[in-house]
């Protein structure tokens, strides 16, 4: 297993800036900003795993590289707040959880955070580590609130204006199943109030899925769908033989009721939708 490395300094900057004309081992702090890290972050230190004694450049890498272990027994992630050693990505040094280099002086990352030994030279993400969910964040304190409920950071634009569900957020994504709580990919809250990777969405709803892959509720206002499902149905006249009622459970408002069968849908008397489940056909009536 090996660190996930992307950028490499100039030699001769690097002779020029470390040690200059006395040798001595003393750099600026902002000396290789941006220049080192991975495809995840820019940083200029790498970390070793406490549960592995690896050194990978961040979490992420350590868990691509894990996860793809053909040992399943060996597949495991890394526990940010266990990290206890860093190494200096400029000169090497191994030291222990810092945000400036003991051997050359060099600033790790111009973001900081002992308490998720995090580490990020690009502060145009807005870092900031919420209290309440215990993990970094991004996009700016100032813009997000903690539902406490939900149990994690949501745009204040959702403040007020979402259906909590207990810990929605620490759970994994319905469809690609990754753990959303600190995923750092975008999640999308639904309707219904539970939650998925924006992107994922957007692939559902591509595929003309437009139910809750975990409760079933739509997840966009169905009116119009239904009002077209109405005049064909009106349209379509089934034969006599299917002139027949079935019990019927609405995911929309969980309702029961009775509904004429159709072959397009049947309809809620409560809330008009067809966001319904047969649990009860013909074959069950008296």
């Amino acid at each position: 297993m090996e660190e996930h490395d992307v950028a490499t300094v100039d030699p001769k900057l690097e002779e020029a800036e470390i040690g200059g004309a006395n040798g001595s081992n003393s750099i600026s702090k902002d000396f290789g900003k941006l220049l080192y890290g991975c495809d995840h972050y820019r940083r200029r230190c790498k970390l070793r795993a406490p549960c592995c004694n690896q050194i990978f450049t961040c979490r992420h890498c350590h868990n691509e590289a894990t996860s793809a272990l053909s040992n399943p027994n060996e597949r495991h992630e890394l526990v940010r707040h266990e990290v206890k050693q860093v190494i200096c990505a400029v000169c090497d040094a191994e030291q222990q959880v810092s945000n400036n280099c003991s051997n050359c002086g060099v600033k790790f990352g111009e973001y900081f955070c002992n308490i998720c030994k995090f580490y990020d030279d690009d502060t145009f993400k807005k870092q900031f580590h919420c209290i309440d969910c215990g993990i970094c964040r991004v996009g700016g304190r100032e813009n997000f609130f903690h539902c406490q409920k939900c149990g994690s950071c949501y745009s204040l634009v959702l403040r007020d204006n979402h259906l909590c569900v207990e810990n929605s957020m620490k759970d994994h994504c319905p469809i690609c199943y990754e753990f959303l709580f600190d995923s750092i990919k975008d999640a999308t809250i639904m309707k219904c109030g539970h939650t998925m990777h924006t992107a994922c969405y957007a692939d559902m709803l591509d595929q003309e899925q437009y139910r809750c892959p975990i409760c079933s509720k739509s997840v966009l206002s169905m009116s119009r769908t239904w009002e077209r499902l109405d005049q064909e149905i009106e349209a379509t006249a089934m034969p006599e033989e299917y002139h027949y009622e079935v019990l019927i459970l609405c995911n929309d408002c969980n309702t029961n009721g009775r509904a004429f069968f159709h072959i397009f849908g049947h309809k809620c008397g409560h809330c008009n939708s067809y966001n319904t489940r047969v649990i009860m056909n013909g074959e069950n009536r008296q």
